[in-house]
């Protein structure tokens, strides 16, 4: 599997970070948010949060060319969603995780997945909520198939590697730091 062209979903503070380090190593890599001001900004090589290292690292890889950012998704080899998933405001004593943002990155990528794509959800999210995104795009795509319909004969590859870094070191420990990423099945993986 090659990954030519590598698509970030959210340019937060985990996404513009994974962005960028994927860049630094000279992938190609377009970042898309909803917000035009982060997308301005990005395009211009500055950063629009505070982190050590990355206005560095994302000016050099805007200047480069292996880094831009949209307001709509383009067609990618692979797709990192790094979206919030925070807690719906409810009376309940158990938090219900709000997944409407994953549901709109899915929605918003599902135009431009073509057979033989990656779909990985780096979000912090509960246990299922991959299958669900994966449950999103294949209502949105009926004519790709999906792990949870053909298993490893999928068109589309989905899996999730939650992002695990400290605010303040993510530079440093998106290099050094190891990663754990579990496929819907081995070939996603």
């Amino acid at each position: 599997m090659s990954f030519n062209i590598i698509s970030v979903i959210g340019l937060g503070y985990i996404g513009l970070p994974t962005a960028a380090m994927f860049a630094s190593r000279e992938k190609k890599v377009v970042g898309v948010d909803v917000n035009e001001g982060v997308v301005d900004t990005i395009n211009q090589g500055e950063i629009h949060i505070v982190e050590p290292e990355l206005d560095r690292v994302v000016h050099a890889a805007v200047t480069k060319g292996f880094l831009r950012a949209t307001l709509k998704p383009v067609a990618a080899d692979a797709f990192l969603v790094a979206v919030p998933t925070p807690f719906k405001k409810n009376d309940s004593t158990v938090p219900e995780p709000d997944l409407s943002f994953v549901r709109a990155a899915a929605k918003a990528i599902a135009p431009v997945l073509k057979k033989g794509d990656l779909v990985v959800l780096e979000s912090t999210s509960p246990v299922g909520a991959t299958e669900q995104m994966a449950e999103w795009l294949a209502e949105a795509r009926g004519d790709l198939s999906f792990p949870q319909q053909v298993g490893a004969e999928s068109d589309i590859r989905v899996a999730h590697c939650p992002e695990r870094v400290l605010p303040g070191q993510v530079v440093r420990e998106l290099v050094e730091n190891d990663r754990v990423i579990g496929g819907m099945t081995t070939l996603c993986s």
